[in-house]
């Protein structure tokens, strides 16, 4: 009958020892698991260990093999199926060993006989297709077991971070990069301080946020295009940033600001705009072709330091309108800014086909919108990083000026759910623009 053990020890490596110690070096382990091994008062302080489980070789029937009944499990375990592969891999271990020293084959007296040398030819060639089949099954049985042992080992700590990049959607592209970050740069003894690994991940995506930096008024006038998907809240982005742009503390103006829309196709995108100008003061255009857009742009560039241009939302897949709306644009000239406009709440697989089908218009960075209306930013983060995309703006809800700020690293680390967040860290590490600065943009 075939007997089976099972030994406990805090790594691997212990268990091992310790099985072959107590049932011979010429045991055949099934399989390894983590469980938690009692320890301290009242067992409160378990820690992690790992349990072996194999077989124990036969032995002579003059040799008995007396073993603690708590140590040997009869036909309990492992499961039949199991023991069926155990056998079958004990069986083609036993050929290669076989097939690797064979036995010196008897040759007849006479070689010459045409017979005799036929057929030792054809045991020899046999035998050697035998032994490279048998050494190619060794080798696969081998690769899968490496392979399962590979699975069942991964630490608690990537574990953990992975759970965290899940619940905060970021790709599985991101999250990989991450996890194989993770142990080239800390050691092994390092995964071990749970808290600390986390600071440093989330370091590290704070570093994927590209942040637009070229925000200053180096030539006169400045144009700013926002193109992006319908329902992204363009519109309102642009009131916002005409209002900090061109609007002091005191209410009063500092730049003299126009608002543009190429949005004639909207019901009431036209008088948005000129409600929000005509508050602010601000002069506000509705063009509908190229030659009317470059008309407004040269009648008021004298004494205009801002044009803000708001334009339709086109569908990401219609290329056709796109290749329209970027011909329509180039009436801006060559200095104008376009920036792409998407939503916080876009899901991850539309993000990369909306960076990619906006690509051709050469846009200087994106603006996010609708950080109030989300809790996962992950896929933000990511399709931004791997584009290599710079942020530029994010807003926080409807009103005008106040939900509107210069983008940094912290506003997104500090959304991420499950991270323990040490903002004071964060806040070292990525200074953050306060609000009160909004109203002094360069």
């Amino acid at each position: 009958m075939q007997q089976y053990f099972v030994v406990q020890a805090n790594t691997y490596a212990e268990a091992e020892r310790k099985a072959r110690a107590e049932y011979g070096e010429h045991l055949t382990i099934l399989m390894h698991e983590t469980v938690k091994i009692p320890g301290g008062f009242l067992n409160l302080f378990s820690k992690e260990g790992v349990k072996l489980t194999g077989i124990i070789p036969f032995r002579d029937k003059k040799e008995p093999l007396y073993l603690p009944q708590s140590k040997v499990q009869m036909n309990t375990w492992p499961p039949k199926e199991h023991l069926n592969f155990v056998a079958e891999k004990e069986k083609v271990l036993a050929m290669a060993r076989e097939a690797s020293f064979p036995k010196e084959p008897s040759f007849p007296k006479e070689p010459s006989l045409p017979r005799e040398s036929s057929k030792d030819a054809l045991f020899r060639k046999d035998q050697g297709s035998e032994l490279k089949e048998v050494l190619t099954l060794v080798k696969n049985i081998g690769e899968k077991l490496d392979s399962a042992a590979g699975l069942q080992e991964i630490h608690p700590t990537l574990k953990r971070i992975d759970d965290l990049l899940i619940l905060n959607d970021f790709s599985p592209s991101y999250r990989s990069a991450m996890l194989d970050k993770i142990q080239k740069e800390i050691t092994l003894a390092g995964l071990n301080n749970i808290d600390a690994v986390q600071d440093k991940v989330l370091q590290w995506i704070g570093e994927s946020v590209k942040i637009y930096e070229n925000d200053r008024f180096k030539v006169r006038p400045r144009i700013m295009i926002l193109v992006g998907p319908t329902g992204v809240g363009k519109t309102t982005t642009i009131a916002k940033l005409a209002a900090n742009f061109g609007i002091n503390e005191k209410g009063r103006h500092k730049r003299n600001v126009v608002l543009l829309t190429i949005d004639a196709y909207r019901i009431g995108a036209r008088q948005q705009l000129e409600a929000y100008g005509g508050v602010m003061e601000f002069p506000c255009f509705s063009v509908s072709d190229y030659d009317e857009l470059k008309k407004v742009i040269a009648v008021n560039t004298e004494g205009t330091d801002l044009f803000l241009i708001d334009t339709m939302g086109k569908s990401p897949r219609d290329m056709v309108q796109l290749g329209e709306m970027k011909q329509f644009l180039d009436a801006c000239g060559a200095l104008a800014e376009i920036h792409l406009v998407i939503a916080a709440t876009t899901k991850s697989s539309d993000l990369a086909e909306i960076f990619k089908n906006f690509e051709f218009f050469d846009y200087k960075s994106v603006i996010v919108t609708k950080m109030d209306e989300t809790m996962r930013f992950g896929s933000i983060i990511g399709t931004l990083s791997e584009k290599a995309k710079a942020v530029s703006y994010i807003t926080t809800g409807q009103k005008v000026p106040t939900d509107i700020k210069k983008a940094s690293a912290i506003q997104f680390l500090i959304n991420l759910e499950g991270f323990k967040i040490n903002r004071i860290k964060l806040e070292e590490r990525f200074p953050e623009k306060r609000q009160a600065e909004m109203q002094r943009w360069r």
